[in-house]
This record gives structure tokens, C-alpha cells and sequence, in this order.
């Protein structure tokens, strides 16, 4: 079974709008994940059809590509020092922009960034983890321990936006993206939450947006372009998914329900909008009950202070367990903010939705949304939408493929030799899609909707990053080395 392919059209549009460089953001145009290549190497691997190789340090940003130029950022990691909530910082490590040519992978330049602090993220994430996003004469990058800095082709700083500091837990995920001149940062945390839209000439503020109903998120928005109004700009966060327009910040449409600090980015296609959330806990049927803060404070509340702390829940184990995750700010009691939030992620569901064009306002249980889907989500992966059909991979190597209009599951099986955690997002070109998981297994599916497994490959290094699909080229990055594949006709 096959659905009138849009995303040409839909790649067409969104280029047009923002920029004409090939790969220009994270998982390329709009952050669809779809290429225009004609054809891919048909067999790749540590071994074989490298165009070249170079050795990088770590990182998790995406490779960025506009003409003859791949930019990246990444981390020389310092002394492993734990943080107080369970995570970890490096000390004495650096942050670095990278620029490598496109054509041998030699490296042209890389700048370092400052690094006023040190702020904590979990072992599967780094310092480096956003991607770098270009406007076809300045990369703009993004480091929590910093903020945001410019540079030109040549690697010459243009200018430099301080921001944080953070509170975010488990590190940043969200990469900048450009609309106009505008470049647009969704700063999500546990506490004060915003959308950032900057100058892209200046740095100057354009807007800020304060997101009070949102808590920490590690996503990337998308640009919506309605039938009619002014392009929107798609933010998922924690409980809720929001539309604002893109040039102003004007809060347009909302919806309510959803589960807790989402990692996906929105795909976009015609009058359709794909977006999914996916936590612990989030699976259930119904909604899970929580005590109200009142009744938390009369029964374990010994000093009354109109606070917990975890000493004061030792008397419940259940209630003290997971204590640091619902301390939102840190400070080692809980509110009745840190509960009433609590409280919304064990009511909220895991989902996936379809959306389309049309409504304002609250449209949490309106006809807007076309269909949902509560099992089989991915926890980091972003969807793909490629040739009328929706993929969706799962840790455990569980993909499935999906009616993008109706939500019928089409094929749904396992990648049999890759049957592991997976953060990469699939990206897609030349009738073929391309997976990989945390320990560097690459599957190379057939595109269709009954998909079938062409190809893997053991990359032998851990793999986190997107990988680029210009040129008849696949980009890849593992944990230590940027990897150019392509057939020896193409190189």
C-alpha cells in the first residue's frame, strides 16, 4: 500500500523560507529528515565505501551542511565530577565549532567556545548535543554553558548572546532554527521555561516568550505554513504541545494532556501535523491518581512548613523514591508547584497525534485532531514521514510503519541484529531510510509500507548523532569520527 508523496513539495516550500543551504539544520530542511539524493551507497561500513574519515572529539550535534562546508560542535571531555541531583559534570573540558570541507573531511577551522560554568546532564547526553544551524553565511551554535555565538564561513565570530544559566537536569537537547531573519531557541527547563527568538544579523532579542506551563523538553519546533494566517511555529513541551506565530510570538493554539519531557521534533506536511511524546510511566490506559499537596502536608509535613523534604518522606518510600526529579528547582523540598507538575506527568499519556490546519485557542478535544496513538513510541527518535508513509522506531529495535492519515498500522517487526536503544533519528533518500542504534548498528531499510531490511552494518562506536543524506553521500557521526560514505563514482 503506498500515499501520494508530498514531501517534495513540503521540502520545496520550507526551503524557499528559510534558507538554501543542503542540510541546514538539525535532520536537514525543517527537520523532516528526507533528502532529495537519487541514489545512496548501497553497502557502507567502518571498511568500506569511505570517501574519508576524521577523528573528532565527542559530541552529539548533528552534522550541518551548506556548499563545501560541514559544521559540528563537540566536547573535549574534563574530569568526570559528580552533580548533586544523580548526573554528572566535566571539569576542565572545552567546547569547540567545527568546520570540516565537504569534499576530503579535512578540518578548516574550530573555535573555542566559552565556558562560564559547568552544568549537569545525564551519561547518554553531552555538551555538545544541539546542532549547529547556517543562513548560507553564518553557523550559529548553541552550548548550555554558555549560550549562543555566530560565526561567518571563515570562522570569524560575528557575535556572541550569553544565556542561562539553566536548570535542566539531564542537559540540553534543542537546536537552534532560523525562519527569516529570526533564529529561534527553545529554552525549556524546570524553571522559567521560554521561547527566544534573536536578530540572526545581531543577536539582539527579537521576542521572548515565557512558557510557564512548560517544564524541561528537548526538542527542535518546526514552521508551520497554514492554508491561510501567519506561519506558526510548532513547540512541543512537557504536558502540552503550543503554537505560536513565528514572527511575533503570539500564543495561537494549544494542546493539553501530554506526557513529560519530549525529545521529538514535529514533522510537518501539507495541512498536517505529526508530533509524539513518549515518557515512563506514560503508557497507561488512564490516568494515574496523586494525592493532593494538602493531604501530602498533613500527613508527612513534621515541621510545618508548607514544604517536603525527602527526610520528611522516609516514613513512605514510595513517595520519597525519585525525590531529585520532583524537586523541580533544586533546593530540596517540594512545593506545591513541584507537586501540581508532578502530579500532571503521572495523569499525562504517552501519544502520538495528528493534527490538522484550522482552530485557535484550546484545541485539546477538538476535530483537529485527526487520530492518536498511545503504544509502540519511540522514547528520543523523531518520526519520518517519507513517500506517504510514517516510521516510527522504538528502543529495542521495534519499527513500525503507519497510515499517516488514518494512523492503521501498516508493518510493524523487529530490526533483527540491532535489537538496542536508539537515539539517532531515521532520515530518508532514494527509496531508502536509515537507523541506528546507541551501539552503532546501522539498518538500511527498503522504503515502502511493508518495509523490508536491505542492509546493517556494525559501526563498532556508539552512535548518538542524525546522520546527513547530500549529494548521493550518507554523513555519519559516531562517538569519536565523522564518517563519508559514498560510491567511488560520486566521490
Amino acid at each position: 500500500m503506498r500515499f501520494a508523496p508530498r514531501n517534495a513539495a513540503v521540502l520545496t516550500l520550507t526551503l524557499a523560507c528559510a534558507t538554501a543551504a543542503e542540510w541546514p539544520q538539525f535532520r536537514g530542511v525543517n527537520g523532516l529528515g528526507v533528502s532529495q539524493v537519487t541514489s545512496l551507497p548501497a553497502e557502507f561500513g567502518p571498511n568500506k565505501n569511505v570517501a574519508w574519515k576524521t577523528d573528532l572529539p565527542m559530541g552529539h550535534s548533528s552534522p550541518i551542511i551548506d556548499g563545501n562546508r560541514i559544521f559540528l560542535t563537540a566536547a573535549i571531555m574534563g574530569t568526570k565530577k559528580d552533580a548533586p541531583r544523580g548526573k554528572f559534570v566535566d571539569e576542565g573540558g572545552k567546547l569547540f565549532t567545527i568546520c570540516l570541507d565537504r569534499k576530503t573531511g579535512r578540518i578548516l577551522w574550530q573555535k573555542e567556545a566559552p565556558r562560564p560554568r559547568l552544568e549537569e546532564y545525564q551519561i547518554t547526553n553531552s555538551p555538545a548535543s544541539p546542532s549547529p544551524v547556517v543562513d548560507g553565511r553564518n553557523v550559529y551554535v548553541f552550548f548550555g554553558d554558555y549560550g549562543i555565538i555566530a560565526y561567518n564561513y571563515d570562522g570569524v565570530e560575528q557575535w556572541k548572546h550569553p544565556l542561562g544559566p539553566f536548570n535542566n537536569t539531564n542537559g540540553h537537547g534543542s537546536s537552534p532554527l532560523i525562519y527569516g531573519d529570526l533564529l529561534i531557541l527553545q529554552c525549556d527547563q524546570d524553571t522559567n521555561s521560554y521561547l527566544l527568538a534573536l536578530h540572526k544579523g545581531t543577536g539582539k532579542v527579537a521576542y521572548k516568550i515565557d512558557r510557564p506551563e512548560n517544564t524541561r523538553s528537548y526538542t527542535t519546533p518546526a514552521v508551520f505554513h497554514p492554508k491561510t494566517g501567519p506561519a506558526e511555529l510548532i513547540v512541543p513541551g512537557s504536558y502540552n504541545l503550543i503554537s505560536y506565530n513565528v514572527e511575533t510570538g503570539e500564543k495561537l493554539w494549544w494542546i493539553n494532556g501530554m506526557s513529560w519531557q519530549p525529545k521529538a521534533t514535529p514533522i510537518i506536511n501539507g495541512n498536517m501535523i505529526y508530533v509524539h511524546w513518549w515518557e515512563n510511566g506514560g503508557e497507561a490506559d488512564g490516568p494515574t491518581e496523586t494525592p493532593a499537596f494538602s493531604e501530602m502536608l498533613a500527613k508527612f509535613d513534621a515541621n510545618k512548613d508548607g514544604k517536603l523534604s525527602k527526610e520528611e518522606l522516609a516514613a513512605d518510600p514510595k513517595q520519597q523514591r525519585g525525590f531529585e526529579d520532583k524537586d523541580l528547582n533544586g533546593d530540596g523540598l517540594l512545593d506545591e508547584r513541584d507537586w501540581r507538575y508532578y502530579a500532571a506527568r503521572r495523569s499525562a499519556r504517552n501519544a502520538i497525534l495528528a493534527i490538522k490546519d484550522g482552530g485557535r485557542g484550546d484545541l485539546t478535544e477538538s476535530k483537529n485532531i485527526v487520530w492518536r496513538m498511545q503504544k509502540f513510541l519511540p522514547n528520543v527518535p523523531s518520526p519520518l514521514l517519507y513517500d506517504g508513509v510514517l516510521y516510527l522506531v522504538k528502543d529495542g529495535g521495534i519499527v513500525t510503519s503507519l497510515n499517516p492519515m488514518t494512523g492503521e498500522i501498516l508493518k510493524q517487526a523487529r530490526l533483527t541484529g540491532a535489537l538496542e536503544t536508539y537515539y539517532s533519528s531515521p532520515v530518508a533518500g532514494a527509496g531508502r531510510i536509515i537507523m541506528s542504534s546507541q551501539k552503532g548498528k546501522v539498518s538500511v531499510l527498503k522504503a515502502g509500507a511493508q518495509w523490508e531490511i536491505l542492509y546493517q552494518v556494525d559501526m563498532e562506536d556508539d552512535i548518538f548523532a542524525t546522520p546527513a543524506l547530500v549529494d548521493n553521500r550518507i554523513y555519519l557521526r559516531t562517538r569519536s569520527a565523522l564518517y563519508c560514505f559514498a560510491e567511488p563514482q560520486v566521490r
